[in-house]
């Protein structure tokens, strides 16, 4: 049987060379592209797909929106998150999200290959440096960093910040309202013991959160 795999990511280079490593692969086909999380949406909606490789950086809604509202309404599609961020910064929080397997952009070829005939087979997929720290890294809160205590949403908009967005065009972009923004943006200062947008910036550089 032929798996039929939807890829989702803005960068058309990023998507041709997905469909080159795959083109080799007897039992896969790229059956259609998104170049954003609302084309995700449409075409899951419309058409059937074996696996998504859905990229959790694409333009408009979060890719954690996306993720949860895929699985809400198709709970057994598995969805295989691609991203550039390093796993010790996002994986844990995706998988949190619905998502059956994360992989950095990073990875070999082989690893793609691998992971989607895992997460098609109903498995989970993990690398084994997320299996370890699954295992042993079960930390309590105080040994964890503090952007790793933000709710989802809380995250999002700490994200936008510390890349120089407004107030207003991060609410634009969530489909919240300013207020509603102004109250996360206090809500993560807080939690992270930071005084203003500079000091989450400057974190979120240190810690490679942000381009």
């Amino acid at each position: 049987m032929t798996i039929k795999i939807l890829i989702a990511d803005d960068h058309t280079i990023v998507r041709e060379g997905l469909k080159q490593i795959l083109m080799d692969t007897s039992d896969m086909v790229v059956a259609a592209e998104a170049v954003n999380g609302q084309e995700v949406l449409d075409k899951v909606w419309k058409d059937d797909f074996d696996v998504i490789v859905l990229d959790i950086a694409m333009p408009g809604r979060s890719g954690l929106d996306i993720l949860k509202e895929l699985k809400s309404f198709k709970p057994k599609l598995p969805v295989l998150v691609l991203s550039m961020y390093p796993e010790d910064q996002y994986a844990l929080r995706v998988l949190r999200a619905g998502a059956d397997g994360y992989l950095t952009k990073e990875s070999a070829p082989n690893d793609l290959i691998t992971a989607i005939r895992k997460v098609y087979s109903g498995k989970k997929y993990i690398s084994h440096f997320l299996a370890e720290k699954l295992a042993f890294g079960l930390e309590t809160d105080a040994a964890r960093p503090p952007h790793e205590l933000l709710s989802d949403r809380e995250y999002q908009v700490m994200c936008r910040i510390s890349s120089g967005k407004t107030v207003k065009e991060i609410a634009d972009e969530l489909s919240l309202s300013v207020k509603t923004i102004s109250t996360y943006r206090a809500r993560i200062l807080e939690k992270m013991g930071m005084k203003n947008n500079a000091e989450l910036t400057h974190y979120a550089i240190q810690n490679h959160l942000v381009d």
